[in-house]
């Protein structure tokens, strides 16, 4: 493998958030009935003329500004013509020769390691609808719901070098557009879906040829797919044999591509002006509008937590990676204070994230509300309770206990021992009933220190401060 460069580029379907589809309102819910969401505009009568939505538009332009490309003032919809049951026109309406953004780049993460992945377009264009080939008796239904849904394609450049790279970018890309409110992001149903162009070369040669898989809709089935397209390549060459340019589609069951057809070129399409709709027109007050409603940036919050909270790249890069994890950890540090920040990412990024993992749930849906974390965070930091206790007040929480962490501390009898008569007494007890670890200990074996720990906590049902334990017993020891 390291003899060969792998070269890969992405476009990604974004399905646009608007009520209505691109050029006429009908409505773009996801999961009616076939056919009910297909007005005369979207099936093509004749006689009717496509209206752009403005709001189509609006989120293209915000996504022009998240990625620092250049928006044309204006631009151009082009026919790309072919023929398909789904596409009751016989053309979709896209963006050709000037697309509404130019240029442009988003910076990932894979490992430690940062990488910039350029970005060469993104244009507005109409979705075709859906054939269904299942429970017809061998017949094809053809569902025309989709056909005039709004999508913003994006393209990169061919910067991506690996399967992990090429899923970071998605992944990447996938929280930005949620971020800017541009697309609900949900794979599951259709709304961001990716094909990859992959290519293999001798490192320093010419570029590849390149094959495209279509219509990916997980980041599982992306990596699955580039890794089996890589090696089959791969493996083609070095048996003798010829890439051929062609489209492939992925199957998850084998685990492999295989081709629907030989790849089709610009010139295939036919592109030319759509001349039934004038070219857009983006003035610098419409962008500069557009611009004040957006919200602050994934890369812009993400040096504000560095500065602000004194968090770790590491740190402020997890904490920024969906606006609602950000918020959450935000709206936890404004109940908790600021000097509490570190501990606030940490539980956010630790239990927080767990179980949130573990039950399946969005941080939207969290059972623990950020004032209901910052609560527990306050106690341990006040010595009210340890840190163990802290993580069995948020399990209380989270199953729905009780309305705060105060609360949950006061019914359970959780509040922390810091009388240190109190603390001493039971110090006192426990090494008088362990002659044999305080011996070891003495010897110079640590894990009997441990164990004298372990004995005081257990007397005091963890509710023992852990710092005043250690100290007493730390002096008794060297008496």
């Amino acid at each position: 493998m390291s003899q060969w460069e792998v070269v890969i580029g992405l476009e990604t379907h974004a399905q646009l958030k608007t009520q209505s589809k691109i050029f006429s309102g009908a409505a773009t819910a996801f999961g009616a009935a076939p056919n009910a969401q297909a007005c005369a505009v979207d099936i093509a009568l004749p006689g009717v003329l496509p209206v752009l939505n403005r709001e189509a538009a609006v989120c293209a332009i915000k996504f022009g500004l998240a990625v620092g490309g250049s928006i044309a003032p204006r631009s151009v919809f082009a026919r790309k013509n072919y023929f398909y049951p789904d596409l009751p026109k016989g053309y979709q309406i896209s963006q050709f020769e000037t697309p509404v953004v130019a240029g442009g780049a988003l910076v990932i993460r894979v490992g430690d390691a940062e990488k910039t992945v350029h970005l060469t377009r993104a244009h507005l264009e109409e979705d075709a609808g859906k054939s269904l080939h299942e429970d017809f008796d061998g017949r094809t239904g053809i569902d025309l719901n989709r056909a005039g849904t709004p999508l913003l394609e994006i393209v990169t450049e061919p910067d991506m070098r690996s399967s992990e790279e090429a899923v970071a970018y998605a992944k990447a890309l996938h929280a930005l557009v949620q971020w800017i409110g541009i697309c609900d992001g949900n794979m599951q149903e259709g709304s961001f879906r990716c094909d990859a162009n992959v290519s293999v070369r001798r490192p320093g040669a010419p570029l590849g040829t390149r094959r495209e898989i279509k219509n990916l809709n997980s980041f599982r089935f992306l990596q699955q797919a580039i890794d089996y397209e890589i090696k089959w390549q791969i493996e083609t060459i070095e048996d003798g044999g010829k890439i051929q340019q062609a489209t492939v589609l992925f199957d998850p069951d084998t685990g492999e591509t295989r081709a629907m057809r030989s790849k089709e070129d610009a010139h295939d399409y036919r592109y030319f002006p759509d001349p039934d709709l004038l070219p857009l027109e983006i003035k610098a007050d419409w962008i500069a509008e557009v611009k004040r409603g957006m919200p602050e940036l994934p890369a812009a919050m993400k040096a504000r937590f560095e500065r602000d909270f004194g968090l770790s790249p590491y740190d402020a890069a997890a904490l920024t990676a969906t606006l609602a994890t950000a918020r959450y950890f935000e709206s936890c540090v404004a109940a908790a204070g600021a000097a509490n920040a570190k501990s606030c990412a940490n539980w956010v990024m630790g239990e927080v994230a767990a179980r949130l993992n573990k039950d399946g749930l969005d941080i939207a849906a969290a059972p623990v509300s950020a004032a209901q974390l910052a609560g527990v965070v306050t106690r341990i930091a006040d010595n009210t309770i340890s840190h163990k206790i802290g993580r069995d007040v948020f399990d209380a929480l989270w199953a729905g206990a009780g309305a705060d962490a105060d609360a949950v501390i006061a019914a359970k009898g959780l509040r922390q021992i810091t009388d240190s008569g109190a603390i001493e007494a039971m110090v006192d007890a426990v090494l008088a009933a362990n002659p044999k670890s305080v011996e070891e200990f003495r010897a110079g074996k640590d894990k009997a220190f441990n164990a004298l720990v372990g004995q005081v906590m257990k007397a005091a049902k963890g509710k023992a401060n852990p710092q005043q334990v250690n100290d007493l017993l730390k002096k008794k020891l060297a008496g």
